[in-house]
Formats: structure tokens, sequence, C-alpha cells
């Protein structure tokens, strides 16, 4: 089901739910009345293929206000304005949307989207916790334009990104609001070493994963970095400051910079292992003598991953800062890439793993994935194949459970 309340982001529910039915998903959209002042009756029943409703004195036969709740397999809100989750957070039931909540015993996610006064309104903010202490997942806003000249937080998260909040909570994967407080700083994306103006070496990193990673991270309450370098036209993960990047050198300093208060380093990023040893001023011609592109010198790039690990035994980053790395293998006669991870885990000495096989175009590229998480503590844990988001989640998991057993 999903929930509409009276805000001008009305409209971007019209996108979500069209979201749901390109993946199959039966849709029951249940606006309430101030919605329908944005977005008509018509426009929601069109794309979902079912009747719409606001008040629970329709269909009474039916006793919809309950039947909805019971039957649905998620309540989804958005956007949830200030009023509609104060109302759900005193218990309310005077429309069909509110009554709903109050049957439903599946998963609620909340998104709200609203002015950033009202968002940080001492009232608000009260609301939002009464809501995720009562088990409702409430998505964290987006920065960007708002009504009118206005920017900041309370922009409602782009559909695409509801939706896979609202299906990671599907696949039984939990997303708690439990790290408030803590900073997290994640590389995301391929790194560009330029030969000339023109040309670069690069590799097929999306970012996706390390996208992934920052919106399951901000959504459990962290204050997220997230330093991206080349990557597919992703939408910036909620609440999460974005630093963009292109080479590796660039890559180090930023990861150096902000991992000196982090308390969780995510290296994400997939980094080109060597860099042209020089760059040409201008456009390098084929046909003449000059044969810089038939013979390439090229010189290692730093292994940024390991130089944090170090960083940290020598005291420049905090000793609990617990530090996650990424190994894209794709193995070879002798080796499984599962092996070829387990030898790099204990070379980099990092605390977590997440190692892919990338063989075959499984990984780059794609919004799924699978492979291993490696830890100090257990033998590799088997992640199955599934969407980016649900594999973030359970990395940052077993990182959350590594940190609370280190505290122990």
């Amino acid at each position: 089901m999903v929930g509409v309340a009276g805000g001008i982001a009305a409209y971007k529910a019209a996108h979500l739910v069209r979201n749901f039915k390109e993946h199959g998903d039966d849709v029951r959209v249940v606006p309430t009345e101030a919605a329908l002042n944005f977005v008509g009756a018509a426009t929601f029943e069109a794309l979902s293929g079912n009747p719409v409703s606001t008040t629970v004195f329709d269909a009474v036969d039916e006793v919809q206000h309950v039947n909805v709740g019971q039957h649905a397999d998620a309540v989804v809100i958005a956007p949830a304005t200030a009023d509609v989750i104060a109302r759900i957070a005193a218990g309310r039931a005077d429309d069909l949307l509110t009554a709903t909540v109050l049957v439903a015993t599946c998963p609620v996610i909340v998104a709200p989207a609203m002015h950033t006064e009202m968002w940080f309104n001492a009232a608000t903010q009260d609301n939002v916790a009464t809501l995720r202490r009562r088990g409702i997942t409430v998505i964290e806003p987006a920065h960007g334009r708002l009504t009118g000249k206005d920017t900041g937080p309370g922009r409602l998260p782009e559909a695409e990104q509801i939706a896979e909040v609202v299906r990671t909570r599907l696949s039984n994967v939990e997303i708690p609001y439990d790290w408030s407080g803590l900073k997290v700083v994640i590389s995301a994306g391929g790194t560009q070493e330029d030969l000339d103006p023109v040309r670069f070496i690069g590799n097929r990193s999306s970012g996706r994963q390390g996208y992934a990673l920052a919106e399951i991270a901000a959504q459990r309450g962290a204050r997220v970095t997230l330093v991206a370098g080349n990557t597919d036209e992703l939408h910036t993960p909620s609440g999460a400051e974005v630093i963009n990047i292109v080479s590796t050198q660039d890559l180090q300093t930023e990861m150096e910079k902000h991992a000196r208060d982090a308390d969780i380093v995510i290296m994400a990023a997939a980094v080109s292992d060597y860099r042209p040893a020089s760059v040409a001023t201008s456009k390098m011609k084929k046909g003449t003598n000059d044969d810089a592109l038939s013979t390439l010198h090229m010189t290692e790039n730093p292994d940024i991953l390991k130089g944090l690990v170090a960083a940290r035994e020598a005291g420049e980053i905090p000793a609990e800062t617990t530090i996650v790395g990424f190994a894209a293998e794709t193995g070879d006669e002798n080796k499984t890439p599962l092996d070829l991870a387990q030898a790099k885990f204990e070379r980099k000495g990092c605390d977590v793993l997440m190692a892919n096989d990338v063989s075959d175009g499984k990984v780059f590229g794609h919004t799924d994935n699978e492979g291993w998480i490696l830890t100090k503590e257990l033998a590799p844990r088997t992640v199955k194949r599934g969407s980016k988001q649900v594999v973030a989640a359970q990395i940052l998991q077993v990182v959350n459970e590594i940190r609370h057993n280190n505290r122990g």
C-alpha cells in the first residue's frame, strides 16, 4: 500500500507507484484528502489499477480500513507530512490512511517531506523518534530544493531510493536506527588516471555498491561522508555529504582527511592500481614518431586501504575505528576468487572484507551483488545474490556486530 499525504512532493508518489508496478507489485494507493489537491484520484487509479479512497466510510461492507492494512505486505507513506507523522505518532485513525497504519502488522516505511524548519522542529523530531521506537522505518529526507527558493534537508528522496528501501525491508533485512552520532566515511566508484587532456585509464565500477552502503548507513542514523569517483548517474544518498574526486591520489587525500575522526571507514571504490608515469599536456596523436600511445610507462598507485590500517596503528586514526575493504576478484587456474580474497584480507589488515567474483560481468554495472564477507573472528559468510542495498545492509550489520563485540 502507498499512502500519500498532502504536500507538494505528492507528485513523486506517482513515480513510486509506477516503480512498484513495473516490478510486478499489486499497489493500492491511499491518499489523504489534502493529497488529492495536488494529484487527482484518477492518476493514482490509472497507475495502480485499483480504486482510490480517502475515508473509512467508503466500501463499508468490505471493512476496507481493516482489510487494506491486513493484506498489505508493506505500507509506504510518501510523502509523509509533519501533520501525518504527528497523527500516526498520536495513534489517530481519522482517515483511511492513519486507520490502515494502526491495523498494519507488516513493515511500515515513512518517507518525510517538508520544509527544513518543520523537519527540525522539536515536535516533529519527537514524533519521528516515537515512530522509530515503535519499529516504523522513517527514511532520512534528502537535502535539496524545496518549495519556492528554499533549499535544505526535507526534500523527498527519489522514487527509486524509496522503493529500494522498501524492497530491502521486505527481504527480511532490518535497518535499525542505531547509528546516530556515528561518522561513516565511504568511498565509491572508479578512479580515473589521466593520459592526456582527452584520455584516461579507468575501470568498470558503477559506484552502486558504495552508494547503497551510504544510503543504508544514513538510514541507520549515521553522519555519512561519501567520497565518489567516476560513477553512473546515481541519486545522492539521503542525508549524505558527497565529495567528488577523479584520481587515486585525490581519493587518498580525501579518505585520509575524513578518516581521522571517523567511527567506520569503508573502501568500496574500485581503485586503479597503476597510473601513467607522466601525463601529456596536449592530446597525443597517432601516426606520429611519438610512440607514447603504443608504449605506456606506468607507476604504482598508493594502497589506500593498507595505508588507512597503518594510520590507525600509528594513532593517526582512532584505534576503535572499524575499517572495511572490498576485493573484486576473478580467480585463475590455481585459485578461486575466495582464495585470492582471503589472501588479500590477510595482507590488508582491515576488520572486514567484502569479496566479489567479478568474472563474466557479474557485478560491475549491475543492480545486484553476491559474494563473501570475511572477518577475523568467523569463517567466510556467504552473501546470496540480492540487490546492492540488501548486500549493503548485511555488510553493515556485520560491522555493527564487530563493533558491539569489541566494546563488550
